[in-house]
């Protein structure tokens, strides 16, 4: 009889490397190519350069290491653009049927499209059926 072991850690990352996981080291090796872009590449002054290469390093550092909620930066930033995104408020009301003092006939329009070389650029309106029940 084989024995087979169940997996019991199916929510937890891999540690590739000190500690870290692979997103979090490939999180940190763009932003050290970033700050070092940053430091070397920009047409700026060096003081104003080591300060952009070092917000960079901080960004990088805070997104790769920081976990609130045992949870990714990013994954913080994806809820807070939906939540920006959807609207907040939701509001249902019943649909009022003006009836003109008759009982309410559904009614259907039927549009039968032409094409534009046919020398209308609009639908053609066939005529309305209205049905009873």
């Amino acid at each position: 009889m084989n024995r087979h072991e169940i997996p019991t850690h199916l929510n937890v990352e891999d540690k590739a490397f000190a500690g870290l996981t692979m997103r979090q080291l490939m999180t940190a090796a763009v932003g050290l190519g970033l700050a070092y872009g940053a430091a070397s590449e920009l047409p700026l002054p060096m003081p104003i350069r080591l300060m952009a290469a070092g917000v960079v390093l901080v960004a990088v550092a805070l997104l790769a290491l920081w976990r609130p909620a045992e949870r990714p930066l990013e994954d913080w930033a994806f809820v807070l653009l939906r939540y920006w995104a959807v609207p907040r408020v939701a509001v249902w009301r019943p649909r009022r049927l003006d009836l003109g003092g008759a009982e309410a006939k559904p009614t259907y329009e039927v549009l039968v499209p032409e094409p534009a070389w046919a020398g209308r650029s609009t639908p053609k309106r066939e005529e309305t059926y209205a049905t009873q029940r």
